[in-house]
């Protein structure tokens, strides 16, 4: 008879430490990291590589700790730079912006520092907001508003810090800035683009007559969409204004009556806040055909495999068959299921 595998042997112990330590949430979970982590032992040898698998653990694990205390409170990120100063009309249109979305029922998540992520936190408050700060050699102090609130927690790494504000978000709202800004947007929109992360409205801002954000989507379309690098359905995930109201707007009517989505035995389930007539169902698989694979829309019970945080079993959903490629058209069927 073959030998186990030594980490399969020692598979009772880990429960054990486990059950000695007093045991708590997502057990088995937990028993696949302690697995993993006694593997570096034998797999990885470089003590940096090791340093950095630790920080990003230790990181991940306060940062989630921090959210869960406010997990149904839906959050907006707001991105833009940290070198627009007060007197700017982007940086008191983050302020407008984020004020409106915590009068709609929102958080605000920013990075912390200065410029528009402080413009954000002070339309929001203190009390409404988080703060994921990264150390720097500059600009690594968060800034006064969010500096001593225990929302705030200070990342080494980009990455987890990322990681994040996409985990954590509901929408995400960009002002004009610089590498960073720009970073976070297109790691949004090709998280959503490739299904990596939940649809979520991603709103661009620009100062009244401003041409940034134009001038962004212009380069796209020249040269991303005009050379096939990109699809024509990739541009409906994501909306363009000049008007802090606007992007409000838009962001609040996203969760009209969509409220969330999850892959259950390999169909998209959609939880919805109002049932919809059987009508609106056939002309729904009527529409987005091109993006149903197999069957029709469905009204669908809540299934016994739905058993992750955050589930809303008294919510009716609707589910088919998607194709897993054409997300900006899935973008435009909640846009639809909206107006049910």
């Amino acid at each position: 008879m073959p030998k186990k595998p030594f980490f399969a042997e020692h598979r009772p112990a880990i429960r054990e430490l486990i059950q000695r330590v007093g045991g708590g949430y997502n057990e088995d979970q937990v028993a696949g990291i302690i697995e993993n982590s006694l593997k570096l032992l034998k797999d990885v040898e470089n003590r940096g590589d090791v340093k950095v698998i630790h920080t990003a653990m230790r990181e991940m694990r306060y940062a989630y700790r921090l959210f869960a205390p406010y997990g149904g409170k839906r959050k907006v990120s707001i991105f833009g730079s940290a070198r627009t100063k007060a007197d700017r009309v982007e940086y008191q249109q983050a302020v407008e912006f984020a004020r409106e979305m915590v009068a709609a029922g929102f958080m605000v998540i920013t990075g912390a520092g200065p410029g528009i992520m402080q413009a954000g936190h002070e339309g929001a408050g203190a009390e409404h907001s988080f703060g994921c700060n990264i150390r720097l050699p500059w600009e690594q102090n968060a800034n006064p508003v969010i500096s001593e609130d225990e929302k705030l927690v200070t990342f080494k790494y980009f990455f987890t810090r990322k990681l994040m504000f996409i985990r954590q978000s509901d929408a995400i709202a960009l002002f004009p800035g610089g590498f960073g800004t720009l970073d976070e947007g297109y790691e949004a929109i090709t998280l959503m683009q490739t299904g990596k992360s939940q649809l979520m409205p991603v709103v661009l801002v620009d100062r009244p007559g401003g041409t940034y954000w134009k001038s962004w989507d212009k380069t796209l379309r020249e040269h991303l969409l005009k050379n096939e690098l990109i699809s024509p359905d990739d541009l409906f995930l994501y909306q363009i204004t000049d008007s802090p109201e606007q992007a409000v707007k838009w962001i609040v009517r996203f969760y009209r009556n969509y409220h969330s989505m999850r892959y259950v035995k390999g169909k998209l389930v959609i939880r919805l806040k109002h049932a919809p007539a059987v009508s609106a169902l056939e002309a729904l698989t009527e529409d987005f055909a091109d993006i149903i694979s197999a069957g029709k829309v469905e009204l669908v019970p809540t299934s016994a495999d739905e058993h992750e945080d955050g589930d809303v079993p008294e919510l009716p959903r609707i589910a088919f068959d998607f194709d897993r490629r054409h997300y900006g058209r899935l973008r435009q069927m909640i846009d639809v299921v909206n107006t049910w």
